[in-house]
């Protein structure tokens, strides 16, 4: 599923997202690392996915969407 970066801490490499409906949702360094990515800006769209297939469930993939 699609969310937008919301913030983003280089030091912990976690953050959080928001949902298309506002909901924030938090991630963490692993979730970070397994979407390869090197640094995460605010504002930037991005694919998620979740331990449980929900959207509010624990984050497991963070990663930048594409087209």
């Amino acid at each position: 599923m699609q969310a937008t970066a919301y913030t983003f801490d280089a030091d912990t490499r976690s953050g959080s997202v928001l949902l298309d409906d506002g909901t924030p949702v938090d991630f963490g360094p692993d979730a970070f690392a397994a979407g390869g990515l090197l640094l995460l800006r605010p504002g930037q769209r991005v694919r998620i996915e979740t331990a449980d297939g929900t959207p509010a469930g624990p984050i497991t993939l963070v990663t930048l969407q594409t087209l």
